[in-house]
């Protein structure tokens, strides 16, 4: 890629349109998700309840620092406190209403199959993540 055209996409990626903070949300979430793999594998030794806890915890600490410093751009106008507090509740929300999708899931639809479980599921969490996106831009960083 010519040097110019790389200057326009960092430019555009950095920007602080809606698109470009998709974008990094997308990143974020993706990097948090690998913390909380690493995590959790770090931690099985002391069971993957405790580990799936401590992972949770954890990476979701990480994706909400990084949202506001880096996604929304909002580490001046937003505590730390209260974009942990806002965003681990969204967080848990979130984890509530998949929770609640699987189960629902398996009480009305029992003989689905794996594969589409897992579709419905990923189709759910990308509706969650949407919707989280939008909550955090307007009403916890005011993007």
């Amino acid at each position: 890629m010519p040097r110019g055209r790389r200057a326009g996409v960092r430019r555009y990626l950095t920007g602080d349109h809606v698109f470009a903070q998709l974008i990094r949300f997308a990143a974020v979430g993706g990097s948090s998700n690998i913390a909380y793999v690493l995590l959790f594998m770090a931690l099985t030794e002391i069971g993957p309840l405790a580990a799936n806890v401590a992972g949770s915890l954890v990476s979701t600490v990480i994706a909400n620092e990084l949202h506001r410093r880096l996604t929304f751009r909002a580490a001046g106008g937003v505590g730390w406190f209260k974009a942990q507090c806002e965003g681990g509740a969204l967080a848990m929300i979130g984890m509530l209403i998949s929770t609640a999708a699987l189960a629902g899931l398996e009480f009305w639809a029992p003989g689905l199959g794996d594969a589409t479980q897992a579709l419905a599921l990923v189709a759910l969490m990308a509706a969650v993540g949407g919707a989280r996106f939008l909550i955090l831009r307007v009403f916890v960083f005011r993007a």
